[in-house]
């Protein structure tokens, strides 16, 4: 069991129970999955020869972060400004759960944040008032799973965490017991 998992189930929760005045640990807000996903239609629509080596090369990066296959997005709608066809390929999409997410939030929280340039945390505007946390990561290469030297393409990367909150403060309590770095109120 993850670190992250183990101390959510013995501190975190019964922490959160306290403060949000709870009656049962089951009703404790908690991380329910992570959306990881990259758009790649800027490079797909540009040149169409190299949509396959694109896709494949950023696949197996995404895959490298998440350490799960993703899974391919396609267009809705067909866009003629863009050369945008219906059901070409724009964007990649990994949903983690269970053992992985909390990996991943791991690693999101005590490696890739503080290898980002310049980081003061995140803004309380990136939770919604559903209680679900969007960050944006300009470059894949804040991973170290990803090497700079075998990297031609750049992404970004969007990290959702979905919780299950009923409302912002909820969330809130429970992303700073994470450790999950926001910035203060103000």
């Amino acid at each position: 069991m993850d670190r992250l998992q183990e101390k959510y189930k013995k501190e975190i929760s019964l922490d959160l129970q306290k403060e949000l005045k709870l009656k049962n640990f089951f009703q404790c807000p908690r991380p329910e999955k992570v959306v990881v996903n990259v758009g790649i239609g800027n490079w797909v629509t540009k040149d169409s020869t190299r949509r396959e080596e694109v896709l494949k090369k950023v696949s197996h990066d995404l895959m490298l972060i998440t350490g799960q296959k993703p899974q391919i997005r396609p267009a809705k709608k067909s866009v003629s400004g863009f050369s945008l066809r219906k059901g070409m390929p724009i964007g990649l999409r990994v949903t983690l759960r269970g053992k992985r997410m909390y990996h991943f939030l791991e690693r999101l929280i005590h490696v890739v944040f503080p290898r980002i340039r310049d980081f003061q945390g995140i803004n309380l505007s990136s939770v919604d008032k559903a209680g679900n946390l969007t960050v944006g990561v300009k470059e894949q290469l804040v991973f170290p799973e990803i090497s700079g030297d075998d990297t031609d393409f750049f992404f970004g990367v969007e990290i959702t965490v979905v919780t299950t909150t009923k409302n912002r403060e909820e969330a809130l309590a429970l992303f700073r017991k994470l450790g999950i770095p926001l910035k203060k109120e103000k």
